[in-house]
């Protein structure tokens, strides 16, 4: 019989290398900027190398940064330190079946190492001449407020400017409502908090299927629609039982509270308040729904731990890790049954047809400008002044290259590599 130790163990193990072969696969991230890479990479945009940089560039600062200090000191995990670090794992593997087998093993040690505790690489990285954690995590800022406007990009190029003015105007409006009233206060003093970024992005994209529900179509098109949410839809859909799975091995693991969504829940937990913690993550997920489904669609990627409610049922069911397992993975199951309803629904709009092409293109303008903005804001903090010389020169130069970058992973890697370099530099005192 297994003693409680060895169980916490097996599920960080299992949760970091089975998050690790999700990632891989392009199934499931749990990084919601890097949600929207994913199409480039699946339409042949962005080669791996690129995805890889862009998913390390993304997530790095904030596992160093925030995930394990936040860790640093408790047996509760932050889901981050070790959900964000699959995502870099996954994407850093060849995408076969020898590259999930090794993304899994190095999950797993990842995970289990992070329960022994990696302060090591925090004061590790706090001891380089230059530091360049902090800006490092600003890079991926933009990135979802980014997102909410490829509706309305959208819009204007399969309508018009006006109709895009006007899907643009409707998700900045319904952003600052969200961010000034989306909080209620329940009992307890624990608070329901709308998620605004979400509740834009859900606003600008009715706004984009009622624009083009009204296009008419000829003929029987439903035969020929296969537009690209309801493609993306069915390849989540196809991956079920992988998600399930997640989220069987995510709910146990929260059962045996080794791991928690977010600061408040885990604080709460840390100090015995387990009714709050429950409550606390059950109004996260709340407020999250909106993003998590609307990536989803948009991508055919979803989120590692879903919409999070798993973390609450394995919360209730505390203390019984198996049924928390099969309680998590049927949870998981309905939801991705929900994204399917949503493709049906979609599929009554023959307009939608002729939208795929927009999104794709909206998709990848709006997030390399996102990624050209944040890289300069890290780069700045890196190096004031110099950084924003580093950003722009690399951006113009890699357009005048023989086989230039593609647009989207240029910031990025630039904002890597300025890091690095200072470093050398530094050690040979020219900064």
């Amino acid at each position: 019989m297994l003693n409680s130790i060895a169980i916490e163990y097996i599920l960080i193990a299992l949760v970091g290398g089975f998050g690790a072969i999700l990632a891989n696969k392009g199934v499931a991230v749990f990084n919601d900027g890097l949600r929207p890479i994913y199409p480039q990479y699946f339409d042949k945009e962005i080669d791996r190398k690129e995805l890889a940089a862009t998913s390390f560039a993304v997530s790095f600062g904030l596992i160093i940064g925030f995930g394990i200090p936040v860790s640093l000191g408790t047996t509760i995990l932050l889901a981050h330190s070790i959900l964000l670090a699959s995502d870099i794992i996954g994407t850093w593997t060849p995408e076969n079946r020898v590259g999930s087998v090794i993304a899994g093993i190095v999950g797993a040690l990842y995970g289990v190492g992070l329960m022994f505790g990696l302060s090591f690489i925090v004061e590790a990285f706090a001891q380089l001449p230059v530091d360049f954690l902090d800006g490092l995590s600003l890079l991926g800022d933009p990135i979802l407020l980014a997102f909410c406007a490829f509706p309305a990009l959208a819009v204007a190029s399969q309508h018009s400017a006006k109709n895009g003015i006007i899907t643009f105007l409707l998700t900045f409006l319904s952003f600052l409502l969200v961010q000034r009233f989306g909080t209620f206060s329940l009992a307890n003093g624990i608070e329901i908090t709308l998620n605004d970024v979400g509740i834009a992005l859900l606003v600008g994209m009715v706004c984009m299927i009622y624009f083009a529900s009204k296009i008419k179509g000829s003929g029987d098109s439903n035969e020929q629609l296969t537009n690209i949410f309801d493609s993306r839809i069915k390849r989540i859909k196809s991956n079920w039982i992988l998600l399930s799975i997640m989220g069987g091995l995510i709910t146990a693991a929260s059962s045996v509270l080794i791991i928690a969504v977010d600061v408040l829940p885990q604080q709460l937990l840390v100090g015995g308040d387990v009714n709050e913690a429950i409550v606390a993550t059950l109004a996260r997920a709340v407020g999250f729904i909106p993003l998590v489904f609307s990536t989803s669609i948009v991508t055919g990627v979803y989120g590692m731990a879903g919409t999070t409610v798993i973390f609450a049922i394995g919360l209730l069911l505390r203390g019984h890790p198996i049924i928390a397992f099969i309680a998590g993975f049927i949870w998981m199951w309905l939801e991705v049954q929900a994204l399917s309803g949503t493709a049906k629904f979609l599929d009554k709009f023959p307009g939608l047809r002729d939208m795929g092409e927009h999104v794709r293109t909206s998709l990848t303008q709006t997030i390399s400008v996102a990624l050209l903005v944040g890289s300069a804001l890290a780069c700045n903090e890196i190096a004031p002044g110099l950084g924003y010389f580093w950003i722009i020169g690399c951006w113009v130069l890699n357009k005048k290259a023989k086989k230039p970058i593609v647009d989207l992973a240029v910031g990025p890697i630039a904002t890597l590599t300025l890091g690095i370099l200072l470093n050398v530099l530094s050690l040979i005192n020219l900064y």
